[in-house]
């Protein structure tokens, strides 16, 4: 999933988040619907904060394990959620898209990013499929 993530991400023009959605929408681990949602969650959800890859690994966990879902509940979709936090951490120490990016612009930042992505795909990937990392 991680790999469909980064080309959507490099070379079809989608955000960091909606790569991550769209890549576990052909995986079948989310609807086609989440997608949109994900927009607004680019670039820090456009101010620079929650790095927008945690943001789309954090949908598809809420679509799968949020409220009314046959796989889960609230507290299960709150565990999942901290768990890609912590895991999104252990990887890359932060989760603050400003703090991430700082100092990268254009074609760098975008390289740089794209790591962001493919970790953020395999998180939600494993979270999903009942991976845990605690």
């Amino acid at each position: 999933m991680k790999e469909k993530a980064v080309d959507y991400y490099i070379n079809q023009g989608y955000s960091c988040s909606e790569s991550v959605v769209k890549a576990a929408i052909d995986e079948g681990l989310c609807d086609e619907s989440v997608l949109a949602c994900a927009t607004a969650f680019s670039g820090g959800m456009s101010s620079g904060c929650l790095c927008g890859a945690v943001a789309g690994a954090q949908l598809v966990a809420g679509f799968n394990y949020g409220r009314g879902n046959s796989k889960g509940n609230p507290n299960e979709a709150r565990t999942k959620a901290k768990e890609i936090i912590e895991e999104f951490k252990r990887r890359n120490k932060f989760t603050c898209c400003k703090v991430l990016t700082a100092g990268l612009e254009g074609a760098e930042r975008k390289a740089h990013c794209s790591k962001m992505v493919a970790d953020g795909a395999e998180i939600a990937e494993d979270a999903v499929k009942v991976k845990s990392y605690a």
